[in-house]
């Protein structure tokens, strides 16, 4: 006898068969499957040889055939394979309890404390704001670095790069404005840089006070393009999340070259042409999308954000480097010279601007910061001169004041891995110099 439930049961809600698609090709980084309509960043599962499935997205398609990138390195794959759309997927749940986690580029926990958990749906894709909504740079962020704060001041809510060549210094920079920084929840993206560097940054730059507010997403230089650029993108919508609770959010991302580096791979593998430097034109068109979103929002909690841009071979006309330079609040070079005298950190003040500093500084401090890089530039002109014998004083008298003040000048400008420059003790060694 038929059942009570299996009358009730339609006809309808049974699944009389399920779509599946062919996987045709693999080419390098590229997999091509046919037989079943993907959508565009839709999640597949690709059957491998020992019975497993490969997680990947659709990146493309061209007239029946859908273009597929995997998450992971793709190995075990013959043709013929299955694939299969993945199933309706909760999404990720974000709340306080992602403080002090580390986290990949899908959000998954990779610092063995369990799964995460939390109280509110995150998207994991950057939010746009109306940029007739969002609030105006108005407070000084104290990064507690003496160079920034006296020379180069920057504003909750402003979005700053640090420019430089390989081993000039950037990533402990960064290290610096991670711990002085005050913030309420500070969210670090470690793209496309080396493995040993995550554990490093965790014990030396954060330390266990600045992991208990930090949340880091990382994927190293052996991840995918993919996953380079969603844990990009992730670290984004992270820091959006809390700034639109309220609260003051610093986002550091380690670096922006590297996630151009990941789209480029990407769109060259979907047969893109190279424009400038061999990226495509569309790598310049989603590096504004994504720095964008980063800002202040609508409410009262802000996103100052921080990248990294890597200058190959020292080029400060390189693509990525003069496109992150126009659509970012400001620039930080770090000039390998200064480096390579042991000056430390190693800031070009000369270089170096702050769009936002106009705004947010007292005429006074503008005043004396403006004549230290006088006095600065000054002295860069005539400092190869004075070895030599060929500087006189007493031609230039503006020019002799650089060259007696440029050591206090230069012991103002530098500053040790653990020194804290708090912004007020900053303002008044500045006045002091400038008088």
């Amino acid at each position: 006898m038929i059942s009570a439930a299996l009358r009730q049961l339609e006809l309808g809600e049974v699944p009389v068969a399920r779509r599946t698609g062919r996987l045709t090709g693999a080419a390098g980084l590229l997999l091509e499957a046919t037989g079943c309509p993907f959508e565009t960043g839709q999640r597949c599962l690709i059957e491998t040889g020992s019975g497993q499935w490969l997680e990947a997205q659709v990146v493309g398609f061209r007239d029946e055939i859908s273009y597929l990138m995997p998450f992971k390195p793709a190995r075990g794959l013959a043709t013929g394979a299955r694939v299969l759309p993945a199933g309706e997927q909760g999404g990720l749940q974000i709340g306080p309890s992602w403080l002090g986690r580390i986290v990949n580029g899908l959000g998954e926990a990779i610092d063995g404390l369990g799964k995460l958990g939390g109280d509110a749906p995150l998207e994991v894709h950057p939010p746009r704001v109306n940029p007739l909504k969002k609030q105006p740079v108005r407070e000084v962020l104290d990064v507690g670095v003496r160079a920034i704060n006296g020379v180069l001041t920057i504003g909750r809510g402003q979005r700053v790069g640090l420019f430089a060549g390989s081993g000039v210094g950037k990533s402990v920079l960064l290290g610096m404005i991670t711990r002085q920084t005050a913030a309420d929840v500070v969210v670090v993206g470690l793209i496309g840089e080396r493995g040993r560097e995550v554990r490093e940054f965790v014990e030396h730059a954060l330390g266990p006070q600045g992991l208990a507010k930090a949340i880091l997403v990382v994927a190293p230089a052996d991840e995918s393009p993919l996953m380079r650029m969603m844990a990009t993108e992730l670290c984004h919508a992270i820091a959006a999340h809390f700034r639109d609770r309220g609260q003051h959010v610093l986002l550091l991302v380690d670096s922006l070259t590297r996630y151009a580096m990941a789209r480029r791979e990407v769109a060259l593998a979907l047969g893109e042409p190279p424009a400038t430097r061999g990226y495509p034109p569309s790598v310049f068109g989603l590096l504004p999308q994504l720095v964008e979103s980063a800002g202040n929002g609508e409410g009262a909690g802000s996103m100052s954000a921080i990248y990294t841009v890597l200058a190959e071979g020292d080029d400060q006309q390189d693509p990525i480097v003069d496109t992150a330079r126009a659509i970012l609040d400001g620039h930080i070079v770090l000039k390998r010279e200064l480096a390579e005298r042991g000056h430390y950190p190693a800031i070009d003040i000369a270089a170096s601007v702050s769009r936002c500093m106009s705004q947010l500084a007292a005429s006074g401090h503008l005043r004396a910061a403006r004549l230290l890089k006088d006095l600065a530039a000054r002295y860069a002109q005539v400092r190869e001169l004075i070895p030599l014998g060929g500087y006189v004083p007493g031609a230039d008298p503006a020019t002799d004041r650089a060259v007696q003040l440029y050591p206090q000048i230069e012991a103002f400008l530098q500053q040790d891995t653990d020194e804290a420059a708090p912004l007020a003790h900053t303002l008044a060694q500045l006045e002091a110099l400038a008088a």
